[in-house]
């Protein structure tokens, strides 16, 4: 089937997962990043390095129950001041929900 412009922009193409956080007591909804959050994501570690990436990663993937960011960029660095364990497994969903793979992260430490 040959998709349509308003077919693709329609698509609901953001695969989700629950998250069981036993460091905060609950789950939370993880989301896959979009390709401009994710083109960002990696402009941010190019400039930035490794500074707040998990934490980073977590507040663009966490969203409620409408699809809507639980954290804004603003709150990146208080988020990170949370369990490097309980962010490790958001992250760990997240990358694998955007495609994101280890040698793409080393590949943009390297530049």
């Amino acid at each position: 089937m040959l998709l349509s412009k308003d077919q693709i922009i329609a698509a609901n193409d953001l695969p989700r997962e629950m998250v069981e956080v036993t460091q905060w007591g609950g789950s939370v909804w993880v989301r896959g990043m979009s390709a401009g959050e994710r083109d960002y994501f990696e402009d941010k570690i190019r400039t930035d390095g490794m500074v707040n990436l998990r934490s980073l990663m977590a507040s663009m993937t966490m969203i409620d129950e409408d699809g809507k960011r639980l954290f804004t960029d603003k709150e990146v660095k208080q988020l990170g001041e949370k369990s490097a364990e309980a962010l490790d497994k958001i992250v760990e969903v997240a990358s694998k929900l955007s495609g994101l793979l280890d040698s793409d992260i080393e590949t943009l430490e390297g530049n």
